[in-house]
Order: C-alpha cells, then sequence, then structure tokens
C-alpha cells in the first residue's frame, strides 16, 4: 500500500515540480518586482488569509452555500434540459415548436437574467440557483438533442424487427444508451459553464453569501489576499467537481466505451 502511494507520487514529478516553480516565480515577484500587496498578494500571504479565513469558518460556510446553489441549479437543468433534448431530438414535431424558442433564448448571457431573478426571488438561494440553471439548460439540451437526432437508423430498425416498437422502449432501450456519450459530454461543459455562472451570479448580488459574494466583499475592503485565496478556492473546487464527473462517467456510465481488454 505504502509502496504504492509513493510510485504515485513519483509519476507526478513533473506535474508537482511544474507547480512549485510557479510558486517561486509567484513569491519573487511579489516580493521583490512589485512590492505591492494590492497589486500582487504574495503566496505566503495567500496561506496566511486562508488559514485565517478557515479559522473563523467563513470559507467553509462559503464553500457550504456555493456548493449549495450549484446542486439547485444543477438539477433543475438535468429535470427540464434531458427530457426536453431528448424530444426535440426524437419527435420533429416537437422539435419545430421548440427550437424556435431556445434559439432565440440560447444566446442571451445568463448574467443578463440577474435583474430578473432578483425581482422574482429576491436576494435567496433560489436566485442564485436560477442562474446557474439558465447557463445550464442550453449545453444540456443541444447536446441531448444532437445525440438522440444521430441514433444510428441501424439500431432502430434491429430493435423494431426483434420487437422493440413503441417509442417508450425505443428511448430507453435504444436511444438513450447511443446518445448518452453526446449527452453526457453537454452536461460535462454545462458544469464548467454554472461554476462560471455561480460566481458572477454571486459577485452581482444575487445572493448574500457564497464564495463569489465574499469575493467581490474582500475586494471592496482592498484584502486582495483574501480575494486570490477565494480565486483559487472557485478553480480548485471546478476541478474536483469535473475530476468527480469524469471519474464517475469513466468507471460506471461508460464503461463499455473502454472496449475488451484482451
Amino acid at each position: 500500500m505504502e509502496k504504492r502511494f509513493y510510485e504515485k507520487i513519483k509519476s507526478k514529478d513533473i506535474e508537482i515540480l511544474s507547480l512549485l516553480f510557479v510558486i517561486f516565480i509567484w513569491e519573487l515577484v511579489a516580493g521583490f518586482i512589485v512590492q505591492n500587496q494590492f497589486y500582487m498578494p504574495s503566496f505566503h500571504g495567500v496561506i496566511l488569509a486562508f488559514v485565517q479565513l478557515v479559522q473563523n469558518g467563513t470559507l467553509i460556510e462559503d464553500t457550504a452555500t456555493s456548493l449549495y446553489h450549484f446542486a439547485g441549479g444543477f438539477f433543475m437543468a438535468l429535470m427540464f434540459g434531458l427530457p426536453i433534448g431528448a424530444g426535440m431530438g426524437w419527435f420533429p414535431k416537437i422539435n419545430r415548436i421548440i427550437s424556435p424558442l431556445v434559439e432565440i433564448l440560447r444566446p442571451i448571457p445568463p448574467l443578463a437574467w440577474v435583474p430578473f431573478s432578483i425581482i422574482w426571488l429576491k436576494l435567496t438561494h433560489a436566485a442564485a440557483a436560477f442562474i446557474i440553471f439558465v447557463g445550464m439548460f442550453f449545453p444540456i439540451v443541444l447536446n441531448t438533442y444532437s445525440g438522440f437526432k444521430n441514433v444510428p437508423k441501424v439500431y432502430v430498425e434491429a430493435a423494431k424487427v426483434l420487437g422493440c416498437t413503441e417509442n417508450k422502449q425505443l428511448i430507453r432501450y435504444i436511444a438513450f444508451p447511443a446518445a448518452s456519450p453526446m449527452i453526457l459530454s453537454g452536461i460535462r461543459i454545462s458544469m464548467g459553464v454554472g461554476w462560471m455562472c455561480l460566481a458572477a451570479a454571486e459577485m452581482f448580488g444575487v445572493s448574500n453569501s457564497g464564495i463569489g459574494y465574499n469575493l467581490w466583499f474582500y475586494y471592496n475592503l482592498q484584502r486582495m489576499d483574501y480575494v486570490v485565496v477565494y480565486m483559487l478556492l472557485l478553480g480548485l473546487l471546478g476541478l474536483l467537481l469535473d475530476f468527480l464527473f469524469r471519474h464517475f462517467i469513466s468507471n460506471r456510465i461508460l464503461k463499455w466505451q473502454k472496449g475488451i481488454v484482451i
């Protein structure tokens, strides 16, 4: 067990060295060239700020709040985006009805909905989740539509020959498995969009708490070391969410794509 752990660490030598090099340059530039914590906080200053935020509980509370916002928007986008995209891709009449609405609303940036989210939902968790929902909804719809639209006709014909003739059966046993790579790719893309919308929405005042909200709050206090802590936290959490999603997909849902091991 211990040997395998050290082997994994050794295999990441280049990645670790590159990070250490960036930290060294960062500290050097901040301490000896810029010499102004407002314009460029030093690495050790950011570490101290991180420790302070953890000790007073602010960072943990903000992280939990932002993840709560993200989860709400994510599940709403899945709940509405998947069936709408599937319906558009499988039934031509539904596509003709919904497609014009999607094409009109899709180019509108999610942050343009901030005023209405505040008017409709006030400064609540639901308002932040709504902005995330808007950002994630369209990538899920479009990728699901493309996946269903491009299901090979031979799969459908073969299923009908074997007795699978109803649309409900064809969608469940043929269309969804065939379209799953495209659908999951859309979900992954939408997660990145939703995470960016989360920070921006909280910064714009949709919520009175969260990572984005306090990032802007500490900027107004000119505490740039705290600002960098929240920036790095956004990056690390986004990376963690993407890793967990990819791991879940590769090991569970799309396990069949690995092929036959000889």
